[in-house]
């Protein structure tokens, strides 16, 4: 009896874990996205390159320069960039 409730606790431990893990994920990816919508505004309805999407993945690790110096070499205007990257921490 004993092992089956700590089998269970444990489980549940790692159902919890896991959970949380996949809850928290999604709030990433948002960030990011709003990095590359702000950018493609500036497109005009053109699609980010990959060059882009680093840049602002970059961004939501909180490295503000990098981001924006990753967003300008791509050919996006300074002023474009300073606020993509502004949004990709939050």
């Amino acid at each position: 009896m004993h092992i089956s409730t700590r089998v269970a606790g444990v489980l549940t431990g790692l159902a919890l874990v896991l959970g949380g893990a996949a809850f928290a994920a999604p709030a990433a990816h948002a960030d990011v996205t709003a990095c590359i919508n702000q950018v493609e505004r500036e497109l005009q309805g053109g699609e980010a390159p990959d060059s882009v999407r680093m840049a602002c993945y970059v961004g939501l690790t909180g490295d503000h320069e990098q981001c924006v110096s990753g967003l300008t070499a791509a050919g996006v205007t300074n002023g474009t960039s300073v606020s993509a990257c502004r949004v990709a921490p939050e």
